[in-house]
């Protein structure tokens, strides 16, 4: 059984390595170019055209020449600028290049998780093929306007309030029915989506991670190529991989996708490549499955990011090692067992450990490779803190909450606070100076003591090794936008140190 074209074709077009409007996107056979008029040749001035041709359709008639009178005439009433028709054109291209322009501010005023919300939306609700990344692309306007239009809305090709309600309703059931959620793939550093109902087990492979179903029906797994292959090799050799049947496949500048049949399983494969480095992603199903998965590969093939958040260096100059076991804090925002920490402190993480609630998987990563959200499973009972009603930090200061490093405490283990002025406002807004070891992933509360953003560390920006890692605040809105994502509650809580800190919990990291 083939997989269909169309589902090639979205994946194709769901690449965020693809440019928009790249003629190598229409995958076929190339005809040979028409031949060119040589602009030097002239014309024969002995041809005559045919009396008995007939003209072209749509062909304009010839209009009689005026007279000598009557082109004065004309001259005097004509005006000295551009015809109408050229102005009237003119101004057209000019209303439709400034468009673009004018709907990509008006996407820019809106929040970048608010954003990767409505490109994901949209995919599962079959409007778009683009990358989940929260950028402005035409590609997105066209799927607005397909929404609006087959919904008969105004068509604006920018989503209102109503409308962005509607969809989110509208697709929130299949996404719960399969369990849907965004994981960071600890082997090759990827981002993959997941319907994590149906995968539910989880095994390391050398290279990779896979996620399949309890008896393998559906098997999920990514991979990592950093031995200096090229893309056109790994295409080749996944192409002729044992037991695949290849329907269709397509290479890129700097990805491919394969689709078709490996055993009894249907099969598709992406992959895209950096720097030297291949990442990609194998779906396999059973064809009993394809009622439930066909839908899948879209939002499964948009969301995987084979390369996360490359401008975000971990804490501390690029060649620093990081020690074998590091620690941080993480703030509880379920009582089921879920923490938000600071994504930097667990590159490279081979367990992750919370002090008296036990060993965390890590379960997703924003896009921003920012934050990161971990589970406790088996977690009950626990005090989420308030990321209900805080604002983001807007005054001078603010209060970390946070677990500092057992060597600062002489090996214990109490939730503390320090004070942290704040820097220029940003997306991130940055603290004039680091905070003390531990407290990357605390929390950050507003003067009045309300749950205000986490703490997060960046690379350093001094060179040398008395350069100190600096660190920022994610606000709380970005970070209400990111657990809902992931299908996680914001919880109310109370405001205040006191009220904080049984949220507050110590996150160990150990390397190998």
């Amino acid at each position: 059984m083939r997989i269909s074209a169309a589902i090639l074709a979205v994946i194709l077009g769901g690449s965020g390595a693809l440019a928009q409007g790249d003629q190598r996107d229409n995958i076929g056979p190339i005809a040979e170019p028409a031949a060119k008029p040589d602009p030097k040749a002239k014309a024969d001035p002995k041809s005559k055209p045919d009396p008995k041709a007939k003209p072209a359709r749509n062909a304009v008639a010839a209009k009689p020449k005026p007279s000598a009178d009557k082109k004065d005439e004309l001259a005097a009433a004509k005006p000295k600028t551009r015809s109408a028709a050229a102005t009237t054109g003119s101004a057209a291209a000019g209303a439709a290049s400034a468009k673009p322009s004018g709907l990509q501010d008006a996407y820019t005023a809106i929040p970048r998780a608010d954003r990767m919300a409505i490109q994901n939306d949209l995919t599962w609700g079959g409007d778009y093929s683009g990358p989940i990344d929260g950028e402005f692309s035409e590609r997105l306007v066209a799927a607005v306007k397909a929404y609006q239009t087959r919904h008969k809305n105004p068509v604006t090709g920018i989503m209102s309030a109503d409308e962005r309600a509607a969809l989110a309703s509208a697709v929130a059931p299949r996404k719960q029915e399969v369990g849907w959620r965004l994981a960071e793939d600890p082997v090759t550093g990827a981002r993959v989506g997941l319907p994590s109902l149906l995968a539910t087990k989880i095994t390391a492979l050398q290279n990779g991670t896979r996620w399949s179903s309890e008896q393998g029906q559906l098997q999920v797994e990514t991979f990592r190529i950093d031995t200096g292959a090229t893309l056109d090799a790994v295409f080749e050799q996944q192409k002729k991989m044992p037991r695949r049947r290849v329907a269709s496949s397509a290479l890129q500048t700097d990805t491919f996708v394969v689709s078709g049949m490996q055993g009894l399983k249907k099969m598709v494969v992406r992959g895209a490549a950096r720097d030297g480095e291949v990442r990609g992603i194998t779906i396999l199903y059973d064809q009993a499955m394809e009622g439930t998965m066909d839908p899948l590969v879209a939002p499964m093939s948009s969301a995987f990011v084979p390369f996360v958040a490359a401008g975000y260096a971990v804490a501390g100059a690029a060649d620093t090692a990081r020690r074998k076991v590091e620690y941080g804090s993480g703030v509880i925002v379920s009582a089921s067992g879920h923490v938000l920490t600071d994504r930097n402190l667990l590159d490279g993480c081979s367990v992750i450990a919370i002090p008296g609630l036990g060993n965390a998987e890590r379960i997703a990563t924003d896009v921003l490779g920012e934050i990161a959200l971990l589970r406790v499973h088996g977690a009950r009972k626990l005090t989420p803190a308030g990321t209900i009603g805080g604002t983001a930090p807007n005054g001078p200061g603010v209060t970390l909450v946070g677990v500092a490093d057992p060597q600062t405490q002489g090996g214990g283990a109490d939730v503390s606070t320090v004070q942290a002025r704040l820097g220029a406002p940003a997306p991130s807004r940055p603290l004039e100076t680091a905070p003390a070891m531990g407290f990357s992933g605390a929390a950050a509360l507003d003067a009045q003591g309300r749950f205000a953003g986490l703490v997060v560390q960046k690379a350093q920006v001094v060179a040398g090794p008395g350069g100190a890692p600096q660190a920022a605040i994610v606000p709380v809105d970005r970070i209400r936008n990111f657990l809902e994502a992931n299908y996680v509650a914001p919880a109310s809580g109370g405001a205040g140190v006191e009220a904080v800190k049984p949220s507050v919990a110590r996150v160990i990291c150990v390397r190998k």
